[in-house]
């Protein structure tokens, strides 16, 4: 069935198809590009993107952002937690209350079965260790059941456990 006729002709199809693409190539960079492609541009539209800040701006310390902390600003950052938390005393959800959270001793709730996890965290939840456990649960408590992915701003943390704290 396959004789060096028939393999003759494929290769000449593949070459002729592959030249008609050069072609067409060439003929289409000749009509297309226009003459004054590496001309200077006219005009230039200043965006700022160049402007480089005279000082960086220093990020504040937890301590420092907890000082100047907006419980209001954390309300609006409670929603994150609101999904498995409660602020009202003695109603547990997918997580433990969280009214009077700060200061409180860690895996002090009672009637809630936690991992076991939370015990590398230290003995009681000071807005410094909720800062961190905020940042990324799973650094702080390797192997704890709770699935948030952190919290990077240092001020939000602050706004948020002042919020948590205000409405404790």
């Amino acid at each position: 069935m396959f004789d060096t006729m028939v393999l003759t002709k494929a290769v000449a199809a593949f070459c002729g198809a592959l030249l008609v693409f050069l072609l067409g190539n060439w003929a289409a960079s000749g009509l297309y590009v226009p003459r004054n492609a590496g001309a200077q541009q006219a005009f230039i539209i200043d965006t700022g993107a160049d402007d480089v800040a005279a000082e960086p701006v220093a990020e504040l310390t937890f301590e420092e952002a907890f000082e100047v902390a907006d419980a209001a600003a954390g309300s609006r950052l409670w929603s994150q937690c609101r999904a498995c938390h409660a602020l009202e005393e003695g109603r547990n959800g997918v997580g433990p209350y969280l009214h009077g959270v700060v200061n409180r001793s860690i895996g002090a709730v009672d009637g809630f079965n936690y991992s076991g996890a939370l015990n590398q965290a230290g003995d009681a939840w000071t807005p410094a260790v909720l800062s961190e456990f905020l940042l990324n649960p799973s650094a702080l408590t390797p192997g704890t059941s709770m699935s948030y992915r952190g919290m990077a701003s240092t001020q939000d943390r602050a706004n948020l456990i002042a919020y948590i704290e205000s409405e404790s």
